[in-house]
């Protein structure tokens, strides 16, 4: 019997400045038990080794190209920028992080699952985060969920089901449709952009461990995790797809849970960040989604938080520590750029006149920004 050929895998890595890593990335990719694949590698204006890394290897394997950008692009843009390099001939695309990297199976394993599954357009599976496992997979005899049940489980806090871009495989057509694929607008735009796909589409799942993500301490994402940019693109996330996904009651609880963890965050910071601009990202946020920013709410959880911490020593000891080194790595100037830039609303939102209430707010959205 005639083997059918395999289908062509896309696969792209954005890279500035990962010379120390890149090799590490790209050696991944060559050792693949899938052998159908084409690589590109985006050079983001680098100043270190990361183009001739790239060029090196480029120079040995034919399936592998790379990409200078002319100017330098902030970090989303550059990603989309990488996902418009895949072949017009490839049935899927896989992003792989320059510090990141992929098991030998990733790409067997996850094209497998969309070929069983053809309604399937995006694939996860287990992801090891540094020396952590994360993203809690279906059941052991589920392999396929429909996007929009994964995208409700995500929202409810039930299963987390993908996680960042290195941990995915998009179906490409799907990709192709969707323009851009990563919003812009969104800093935890890999999660949102799943929420995009799996609108029209299922989500397979692998039970393995397929990718490697490298925490990034210095990185904008972690400096945006520090000033609590999550809790707003959760908002937005919540507010463009939960009508989607949720009944209306599940809806109303879980912008209550995203409410209630955002002003815990906010009643810790209350106790130790006193950056006005920090305050007023915030009320930029929580204004731009319709919504009030209520400091007394603030001020009585942070008493709730110390009450907490002189009940809890050794863990308020730890998280003093965390923050201090947090605080050392971070600079003022990228804590500034995604304080500036990260209060933007979504860019994707679609939804008009949505309305949800809450125990003690009114959440309403026009889907003006």
């Amino acid at each position: 019997m005639k083997m059918q050929p395999q289908p062509l895998v896309s696969v792209v890595t954005p890279v500035y400045n990962e010379e120390k890593y890149l090799s590490e990335c790209i050696e991944s990719v060559l050792a693949q038990s899938y052998d159908n694949w084409e690589y590109t590698i985006v050079n983001n204006c680098s100043t270190d080794r990361s183009l001739e890394i790239a060029l090196q290897y480029a120079a040995k394997d034919s399936r592998i190209r790379v990409h200078n950008n002319d100017r330098f692009l902030e970090m989303l843009p550059n990603l989309n920028l990488a996902i418009r390099q895949i072949s017009p001939n490839s049935k899927y695309c896989k992003v792989v992080l320059g510090d990141d990297w992929i098991f030998p199976r990733c790409l067997e394993q996850m094209v497998a699952s969309a070929e069983r599954y053809p309604s399937v357009g995006v694939v996860s599976a287990y992801e090891q985060r540094g020396q952590e496992i994360r993203i809690t997979g279906l059941p052991s005899e589920r392999t396929l969920v429909s996007g929009r049940e994964a995208c409700s489980l995500f929202l409810q806090r039930k299963l987390f089901l993908f996680g960042s871009q290195t941990s995915v495989l998009y179906r490409a057509n799907l990709v192709r449709n969707l323009r851009p694929l990563y919003d812009e607008s969104n800093l935890y735009a890999d999660f949102e952009a799943c929420f995009a796909l799996l609108m029209m589409s299922d989500l397979g799942f692998v039970h393995e461990i397929l990718t490697f993500s490298r925490p990034r301490p210095t990185s904008v994402g972690s400096i945006a995790a520090d000033i609590g940019a999550p809790h707003g693109s959760m908002l937005d996330i919540l507010l463009v797809y939960g009508n989607e996904c949720l009944s209306p009651g599940e809806y109303r609880e879980a912008v209550n849970l995203e409410l209630a963890d955002y002003y815990r965050f906010l009643g810790r910071r209350l106790l130790t960040d006193y950056d006005p601009e920090f305050w007023s990202y915030h009320q930029e946020v929580f204004a731009k989604r319709g919504l009030e920013l209520k400091r007394a709410r603030v001020a009585t959880t942070a008493v709730k938080e110390l009450c907490k911490a002189v009940l809890d020593l050794r863990s308020t000891v730890e998280s003093i520590r965390r923050f201090l080194r947090l605080r050392k790595i971070r600079t003022g100037q990228t804590r500034s750029v995604v304080l500036k830039g990260g209060a933007r609303f979504s860019s994707r939102q679609r939804r008009v006149g949505a309305v949800c209430e809450t125990r003690d707010i009114e959440v309403r959205h026009s889907g003006a920004q």
